[in-house]
């Protein structure tokens, strides 16, 4: 299959995630088999795939940045880390979602946010929802 069609193939999938987390108010257990299991489980079977097929045509290494540069001239390679993050950035929403539900640590409309924020930048959303639970703590529950 050409790398072009499993890009937009993992694209859509992680897509399909995002929107069914978006609703996840109205479908909790959907949101979290779909979104929080079953599309991070695909594609971290697609990851897998890659690295297993292209690993030994890679070049550099994860020791210097520069390395870590020369792994991702290899397109197969590229392909594998955009997976890598598009499996792990959902799982990271998904679980931003439940959290915030099964912990009652902000309503849905704050965590909104949060979902483009780790879609787009992964880290700084997840930065953002905990900023924003501790925000909402209660004075006697920080002590």
């Amino acid at each position: 299959m050409p790398l072009e069609t499993l890009f937009s193939t993992a694209s859509s999938l992680a897509m399909v995630g995002w929107l069914v987390l978006l609703i996840s108010p109205f479908v909790p257990r959907v949101a979290h088999i779909v979104s929080g299991r079953i599309i991070p489980l695909i594609l971290s079977v697609g990851y897998t795939a890659l690295i297993l097929a292209f690993w030994s045509s890679g070049e550099g290494g994860f020791d210097t940045l520069d390395n870590v540069a020369r792994l991702f001239e290899s397109r197969e390679l590229l392909l594998a880390g955009w997976v890598h993050f598009l499996a792990f950035d959902l799982f990271v929403g998904a679980w931003i979602v439940r959290d915030a539900r099964e912990t009652g640590a902000l309503p849905f409309w704050l965590v909104l946010p949060c979902l483009p924020l780790t879609l787009l930048f992964g880290p700084a959303g997840l930065a953002a929802y905990f900023a924003l639970r501790a925000a909402r703590r209660p004075a006697h529950a920080l002590a």
